[in-house]
């Protein structure tokens, strides 16, 4: 079940990627992303909107940050913005690679989540999407799935509301994600931010962004073969040359939205 709606007016949003929205793009901006988070902000906007109170928005995440930025920086940042809802999401990257301290990470989250909710701010974490379903990614399934189950545990001694993508089963479909096969599709985020908005009780009744798309047409062995090396080309290998370099997709980048600002909720892509 659902909780019952409350009515934030202040929500930061930190994390990488995931938060920041890749590859949900803009319709109005180059080299920007819209994304769940967003696509939530919109939901409480108009929320509070059909309450007659105000809301205002900050998105401090970016795209490449391991969760020690996140839990350092950013929830410093966010905490100078007064909010009274964080979703905080992270170590996504740390995952990736294969001498991730999981129970450091688990610490580490946690005295990040201890902190908001001492503010007295509610606190949306996430799980990570079920990693399985894809061959490339089998390799750190069972860093992924001890990383959220970590995230439940961390929900439950600090009262935090959970974004459980790991079941949610309509994302095991290739159309959830953008080219690069590990960033959700504008399709991806928005049943993510349905997910994420039914979590803090803003939905109610049959969860139909939950049930999975008609089968898709299915490709040939030839044309699964091009499509794997296209993306290998394209996205594998740039990823590996940046691992190599030790920089980051997110290097000298800025948050897309600093500041608590209001949201015009209609001029986000439905």
């Amino acid at each position: 079940m659902s909780p019952q709606p409350r009515r934030w007016q202040r929500y930061v949003a930190i994390g990488d990627s995931f938060t920041e929205g890749m590859v949900d793009e803009s319709p109005t901006e180059p080299d920007a992303y819209v994304g769940w988070a967003d696509r939530l902000a919109a939901a409480l906007a108009a929320e509070n909107a059909s309450a007659d109170l105000p809301f205002g928005y900050a998105n401090l995440a970016i795209r490449g940050k391991l969760l020690t930025d996140v839990t350092d920086r950013q929830t410093d940042a966010a905490l100078e913005l007064e909010p009274d809802l964080v979703s905080i999401v992270a170590g996504g990257n740390d995952c990736l690679r294969p001498h991730a301290d999981l129970d450091t990470l688990a610490d580490e989250l946690e005295s990040a989540v201890a902190r908001i909710r001492a503010t007295g701010a509610d606190v949306l974490m996430a799980t990570s999407c079920d990693p399985t379903w894809a061959p490339f990614l089998k390799v750190v399934g069972r860093r992924v799935a001890i990383h959220s189950l970590n995230v439940w545990g961390i929900a439950q001694r600090q009262g935090a509301f959970v974004l459980d993508t790991w079941t949610l089963r309509s994302l095991r479909d290739v159309r959830m994600w953008g080219p690069d096969r590990l960033h959700l599709s504008t399709l991806g985020h928005q049943r993510v931010a349905e997910q994420a908005a039914w979590t803090l009780g803003l939905r109610e009744g049959q969860r139909d962004w939950a049930v999975p798309l008609p089968p898709a047409p299915s490709l040939t062995r030839l044309e699964a073969a091009q499509g794997h090396a296209a993306w290998a080309r394209t996205h594998l290998a740039p990823w590996v040359e940046r691992r190599l370099k030790h920089e980051s997709s997110g290097d000298n980048r800025a948050a897309k939205r600093p500041d608590v600002t209001p949201v015009e909720a209609p001029n986000l892509v439905e």
